[in-house]
């Protein structure tokens, strides 16, 4: 039988459909010539997925407050970024020439943070939370610099952190959960995103609203199109998962998912159920290329915080050996086993093996 969501998560849904920029809403029907419905059809999550589960039928574990792993090799939040804070190996994580990887996330960053921390080892992470609904990231990222400001910045901090003139990101991954899809939609619309851009993971969050005739605001979903494509011929990746959650008045991430099948030429179909992390049951399954969409039953907040838990995974499995970032390490130990920070990136420590080579000539020319 059909639960109901809770009344704080309907309110959370409410404020996401709010956000929604003008025209993302329904269509009202103003007298002007009705636009050719799509071919693909909208289909909501079905009534057999409408599930929830207790936090014992999660193996004892509740994914909106889940167990703090501390950060691994990485030093604490660093509050250099225009936007948000970042998270950057104590020592290592930078090549020769001072390139590394970036994956930039957006929405729950300290959630998604824990996740993070379990499986990698070399790359920057940005967190940015910025408050409840899609409508505060696509206004903060709309402009048309923001995004490259951002990445600048980071690129900044790690020279610093280095000792290097200079460092650059080489690759770069966007992540999102829930509302957060509202910033990686408008950095996929410019060149500098279009550009630079390697991997988007797309956590249960991607919605749009509907045209009069109840078909999907397609031009809202074009540029989570056009990189899926790319991600198909295997120019790019992308990973989008959602739950069965129905939100009030817009489309589902259900029906989102659905309409990017579709428009890579496919059909979403039930794929065989399997048991995921954190009590999720996958029910829809999809690969293409370097496209993987994955499909969840549940329909409350513990399921929506649930895929945040798909991050791990998603950065294990495809993402190290996509990027095979440089390496890093945690805090060097002391000869008491303390652990000090890390003085040292690859420019000094060049410096100190000159220095080291020249007091060894003088030694052996007096010796």
């Amino acid at each position: 039988m059909t639960s109901s969501l809770p009344r704080f998560f309907s309110a959370l849904l409410a404020l996401v459909a709010l956000a929604l920029p003008a025209g993302r809403a329904l269509a009202e029907d103003d007298g002007a010539e009705t636009k050719k419905a799509s071919a693909f059809v909208p289909a909501k999550p079905t009534e057999a997925s409408q599930t929830q589960k207790t936090v014992d039928e999660r193996g004892g574990i509740n994914p909106c407050m889940t167990e703090d792993p501390g950060n691994g090799v990485y030093e604490p939040w660093n509050r250099a970024p225009t936007v948000g804070q970042m998270l950057i190996p104590s020592r290592g994580g930078v090549t020769k020439d001072g390139k590394f990887d970036v994956i930039v996330h957006f929405h729950g960053h300290d959630p998604a943070r824990k996740e993070f921390v379990r499986v990698m080892d070399g790359v920057v992470f940005v967190g940015i939370t910025l408050g409840i609904g899609s409508g505060v990231y696509g206004e903060t990222f709309a402009a048309p610099n923001a995004f490259k400001e951002l990445i600048a910045s980071v690129e900044e901090e790690v020279a610093k952190k280095r000792g290097l003139k200079s460092a650059k990101a080489r690759k770069i991954g966007l992540s999102a959960w829930s509302a957060g899809y509202g910033a990686v939609e408008q950095i996929l619309r410019q060149d500098f995103g279009k550009e630079r851009v390697d991997s988007v993971i797309l956590l249960d969050g991607l919605h749009a609203g509907y045209n009069g005739d109840g078909s999907l605001n397609d031009g809202q979903l074009t540029p989570f199109v056009d990189f899926a494509k790319r991600a198909k011929a295997g120019k790019r990746f992308f990973f989008f998962s959602h739950s069965s959650i129905i939100p009030p008045g817009y489309a589902s991430t259900t029906e989102t998912a659905g309409y990017i099948v579709h428009k890579l030429g496919a059909k979403y179909k039930t794929g065989k159920s399997r048991k995921d992390r954190w009590g999720l049951e996958q029910n829809h399954k999809f690969d293409s290329g370097n496209v993987h969409i994955r499909g969840y039953d549940g329909n409350d907040k513990m399921d929506h915080c649930a895929h945040i838990g798909l991050l791990r995974d998603v950065l294990k499995v495809h993402i190290k050996p996509r990027w095979k970032s440089p390496k890093g390490f945690g805090p060097k130990k002391t000869e008491g086993g303390e652990k000090t920070a890390d003085k040292g990136d690859k420019a000094e420590k060049k410096k100190k093996k000159k220095k080291k080579k020249a007091a060894d000539r003088k030694t052996a020319k007096r010796e």
